[in-house]
């Protein structure tokens, strides 16, 4: 086990350039066992979740070999049609290998998926749609998978309840090498979604987006084999604009793209934060008093959920009363604690909602009297050191923004949350001049 000792106070400059998207890479290579010819994925960020999702892929069977960015898969046969539980717990998207799986055998065994526990993170809409398309699937809570049974997937029209980007991939992907047309309506529309149905479209798939949130696949016979470059990350552009922005730097963020990051940028215009877009990415930069802003998260194109954490820790630092409501995960401010510990002016509360059914994109079922959904943050404050422990990816790098500004030293157990999202963070951030440093535990 490590841990991150940071002493804050320096500002953030230079450049760095952003790595390949996370939520796009891993379903990637999940696509690339839906055929048995060689795929290769270039910008493949170097995680802990994508290590374990290439474990995964040789447990099945598949020949993996890496080289830098670039990963190159054959997946001729399947050796196996179960998911390994010890792994399954690591990488929430482990469950996508049931469409593969369907797909080329006609069974699969998965886990109840893992990945940092936001909440219950349901499974349901993703188990209700593949029913659909002709598959029996029984889960047994003896041993906690569920098993997955078709005599050849059939197209269907289906429609999610809510909002599902997950699932909204997984249905793509098993609907691909099924027969006839299949619709998906009320369907994710985040970029990443479209990142896998590029790469699937040059494999030999039909895929278009038809009309506003509906995707329709027409079944095809193979897939063939590709190459294929994963786009870069948007969270991580935005964890490095806030570095440089709190910090009062001033940080060229390469390959940013503005156009995946609208909302974001619409939010910190209203703050007063310094950003120019250019050509080949995104400069930001501190800009003097930041003015307090609301955010509300919300489904794409709205503020992403997983921008809200370091959206927090610019706030301690901004001018007046902002709130944070959270509409995405029932329970993801665990974070607001540590910032608290700091010194931060934070204050949970439960906002007046009247029509929750559709304001929360979670089910209202799995809610608790005890889960938080809004936060008032009043600014600025001034942060000290403390010792804390990362929830989550992205709690974890909010941590890791907090204790850059904060005065002295602090130290941030839990680093191997930080690593299923973030290519070397820690080295990355130290490169920009933060004093920063990993060490093993004691």
């Amino acid at each position: 086990m490590e841990k991150l000792i940071i002493k804050g106070g320096n500002r953030l400059t230079g450049e760095v350039r952003v790595l390949g998207a996370k939520n796009a890479a891993l379903k990637a290579l999940v696509a690339a066992c839906m055929t048995e010819e060689r795929v290769i994925i270039r910008n493949v960020p170097l995680i802990a979740d994508v290590f374990v999702m290439i474990e995964i892929m040789r447990d099945l069977g598949a020949v993996v070999s890496m080289k830098g960015h670039a990963v190159e898969i054959e997946m001729k046969k399947f050796s196996s049609s179960t998911i390994p539980l010890d792994k399954a717990v690591l990488a929430r998207t482990s469950s996508m290998f049931l469409a593969p799986l369907l797909s080329r055998v006609g069974q699969a065994s998965i886990p109840n998926p893992g990945g940092c526990r936001l909440g219950a993170r349901p499974i349901n809409r993703t188990i209700d749609g593949v029913k659909k398309l002709n598959v029996d699937i029984g889960y047994y809570s003896e041993d906690g998978y569920f098993r997955c049974k078709t005599d050849g997937l059939r197209g269907a029209l289906y429609t999610f309840p809510k909002n599902t980007h997950t699932g909204t991939e997984t249905m793509i992907l098993s609907a691909v090498l099924a027969k006839g047309k299949t619709i998906l309506r009320n369907a994710a529309e985040e970029p990443e979604i479209d990142d896998l149905i590029k790469l699937l479209n040059k494999m030999g798939a039909k895929i278009k987006r038809t009309a506003p949130r509906e995707i329709t696949i027409d079944g095809v016979e193979k897939l063939n084999g590709t190459e294929y470059e994963i786009g870069p990350d948007r969270i991580e552009v935005v964890t490095f604009a806030i570095a440089a922005i709190l910090t009062k730097g001033d940080i060229f963020v390469k390959d940013a793209q503005g156009a995946e990051i609208g909302d974001f940028l619409a939010k910190l215009k209203k703050t007063g934060a310094g950003f120019e877009i250019k050509n080949d990415g995104i400069r930001f930069y501190g800009n003097g008093t930041l003015k307090a802003t609301d955010i509300t998260t919300g489904i794409h194109p709205g503020f992403l959920t997983d921008w809200q954490a370091p959206w927090a820790v610019l706030m301690t630092q901004a001018d007046g009363e902002s709130i944070i409501h959270e509409t995405v995960f029932e329970n993801k401010l665990g974070y607001i604690a540590d910032l608290k510990k700091m010194g931060a002016n934070a204050k949970l509360f439960n906002p007046e909602v009247k029509d929750s059914e559709n304001i929360y994109n979670f089910n209202l079922e799995d809610d608790s009297p005890e889960y938080f959904h809004a936060v008032k943050i009043k600014g600025p404050k001034k942060l000290h050191n403390a010792v804390m422990t990362m929830h989550d990816i992205r709690a974890g790098a909010a941590v890791v923004l907090a204790a850059l500004i904060a005065s002295g030293t602090s130290t941030i157990f839990g680093v191997e949350k930080l690593d299923r999202g973030y290519e070397v963070l820690d080295k990355r951030l130290e490169m920009l001049g933060a004093e920063i440093k990993r060490v093993e535990e004691e």
